[in-house]
């Protein structure tokens, strides 16, 4: 598999979104390979890593959020489950379960129904190791700030809006996957 064939089949390659898509998406897989390195005995699987990471904002396309450059019809939290229905067609449903596992520190169903959110109704937290670390590496990095890490207390700070249940799970993957 080609990430990056699987991209160029949706995005103009000459267009913004194209072009923040796969700076964010490059440093969202550099990161969390780079901390997948550090724990072999973890036995991660490297090669999926890279791809899902370079693959876990493919619907971000489909959205309305003009400030990166997508011009599409869906609220921006919907980029996940629909990145994770086009990898499902095309036959990569470990790579789209990555992209609807990502948003936030994942969304629960409970989450989900309480705020009302355009997503199907079912839990889309992060399970496998490969999948949370993905999602925690993603963390790290914005669209609008390209190449450039976040600190640490930003990244609680932000999550802090979505309750304390995500800062835990991002407090505990930071002690997993970074011994901190």
């Amino acid at each position: 598999m080609n990430p990056l064939d699987i991209i160029r089949t949706h995005y103009d390659t000459d267009s913004d979104c194209y072009a923040i898509l796969l700076a964010h998406s490059r440093d969202v897989a550099d990161k969390a390979l780079e901390i997948a390195r550090m724990h072999p005995g973890m036995n991660l699987d490297l090669p999926f890593i890279e791809e899902a990471a370079l693959l876990h904002d493919l619907g971000i396309v489909y959205t309305d959020a003009p400030d990166i450059g997508c011009h599409g019809m869906a609220d921006y939290i919907c980029h996940g489950y629909l990145g994770a229905e086009i990898l499902r067609k095309a036959g990569f449903p470990r790579h789209a379960r990555v992209c609807e596992r990502h948003t936030g520190t994942g969304l629960s169903l409970r989450d989900i129904e309480a705020r009302d959110l355009p997503v199907p109704h079912r839990d889309m937290r992060p399970e496998t190791l490969e999948e949370q670390l993905i999602c925690f590496a993603d963390k790290f990095f914005s669209k609008t700030k390209l190449h450039t890490e976040k600190p640490v207390g930003k990244i609680r700070a932000g999550l802090a809006r979505y309750g304390t249940e995500s800062v835990a799970r991002f407090d505990n993957w930071h002690k997993l996957f970074l011994g901190e």
